[in-house]
């Protein structure tokens, strides 16, 4: 907490100063448009500074640093500079979290590998292939049940949060009745990966991620005694050379799932949906090559990733784009401006769902800590699009959408449309 009232407090007196990482963190109009921003952090070169981080866009950057066993993630160890960090360090909660350890957003070799190959046994693409067709039969039954809306529907509530927590519940082997709660979990632990919190929101995420693994502890031992072929039962049972995950490991990966898998499915739902019906000659072109549909989810991604940046911090002294970086060193990977690199993307604001490298995008982080759950968050992004605008190839928005109050995070929290069948 005590990290979150020193940002609060610091960010606004940056953003005064024009301090790049403050304004990333704290002024209104970077959430509102982070273009602006991203083009003028790239004007400094590879690298900018501010006075708590290096920042960058910079595509090879970026890509570079992600696989670099110079930098570790930030969650690894506590944040910032040396008194932040000791003040972080003496106050922080020792309850799971998506970016503390043993999150595997936060871990690093050697533990992550054994770890992550575990995981990694289970989470594969066979198995996420075998979703697949969960996903576009849940896709239908939620469409099915919006047939005859004739007002405006807020299709964030009715369509886009409904489909991951339909994903989750499969994965997590949640029962029909108990699902609710995963979406009121997942939309408690959204602002998680946020700083600067208010002691309102800090409280309100740390008592949800509370009840949450009070709630996991007593399903895991449920499954435990009664497994499924859900994923989480699997993980459950998974050995490699004898060595199984340990209980904070298990609770930590399934508090990932939601975390991770349930507001970023929302907003890049909510994003393609505002993309399509403001760019209908690239939905048409989606009508008439069916084929296109994967790649127009990448370009998707590429333009409104879920997930706007990420950090890294220097194990030691090391060069980067002829700069160079002291250990300890933070450095704010901003993947969003990364993902409109001119020097990769021709023409980057550009909304092209026939773009030949739409996929060099780097939405779904990269090197050790690449999203595992990304083969699945793309079919959940092309099958859930796909469906809707198959079933209402007309649907037009219908008033004001209300964007996320997140920072880390990026998308809509309503949208209201019109259906038009």
């Amino acid at each position: 907490m005590a990290t979150h009232g020193i940002v609060r407090a610091m960010a606004p007196v940056g953003v005064m100063l024009g301090d790049l990482q403050a304004r990333i963190v704290s002024d209104p109009a970077v959430r509102v448009d982070p273009g602006p921003i991203h083009r003028e952090i790239r004007s400094h070169g590879p690298i900018a500074h501010s006075r708590l981080a290096a920042v960058t866009v910079d595509h090879g950057v970026v890509h570079d640093v992600l696989r670099s066993n110079d930098f570790r993630t930030v969650g690894a160890s506590p944040r910032g500079p040396r008194p932040i960090a000791a003040v972080e360090q003496w106050t922080r909660p020792r309850g799971l979290h998506p970016l503390r350890p043993p999150s595997l957003l936060a871990t690093e070799p050697p533990s992550h590998t054994t770890y992550r190959r575990l995981v990694s046994s289970v989470f594969t693409a066979r198995a996420v292939a075998s979703m697949r067709d969960n996903v576009e039969h849940t896709a239908t039954r939620l469409l099915d049940d919006l047939d005859g809306e004739t007002g405006t529907v807020d299709i964030i509530e009715r369509y886009c949060a409904q489909l991951p927590v339909a994903v989750i519940g499969d994965i997590l082997g949640v029962p029909q009745s108990e699902r609710d709660l995963i979406l009121r979990f997942g939309e408690i632990a959204a602002p998680s990966l946020d700083l600067g919190l208010s002691w309102s929101e800090h409280r309100r995420v740390d008592e949800g991620l509370t009840s949450f693994v009070e709630w996991l502890r007593e399903h895991l031992s449920s499954l435990r005694d009664n497994p499924g072929d859900d994923l989480m039962s699997q993980l459950i049972a998974v050995r490699d050379d004898g060595v199984a995950l340990t209980e904070d490991e298990l609770l930590a990966t399934a508090g990932l799932v939601l975390a991770a898998g349930f507001e970023t499915t929302v907003n890049i739902l909510g994003s393609g949906i505002d993309l399509l019906t403001g760019h209908r000659d690239q939905l048409e072109l989606l009508f008439e090559r069916p084929d296109l549909w994967a790649n127009a989810s990448d370009e998707m991604l590429r333009l409104r990733p879920p997930v706007q940046l990420t950090a890294r911090t220097a194990l030691r002294r090391t060069e980067l784009a002829g700069t160079t970086i002291p250990a300890g060193r933070m450095v704010l990977l901003v993947l969003a401006g990364a993902n409109r690199d001119p020097s990769v993307f021709p023409n980057p604001d550009r909304f092209d769902v026939d773009r030949e490298n739409a996929n060099k995008h780097h939405s779904f982080s990269g090197g050790r800590h690449f999203c595992l759950g990304a083969a699945l968050a793309r079919a959940e992004t092309e099958v859930g699009l796909r469906t809707l605008f198959e079933r209402y190839p007309t649907l037009v928005r219908d008033g004001l959408p209300v964007r996320r109050r997140t920072r880390v995070l990026h998308g809509y929290s309503a949208y209201p449309v019109r259906l038009r069948r």
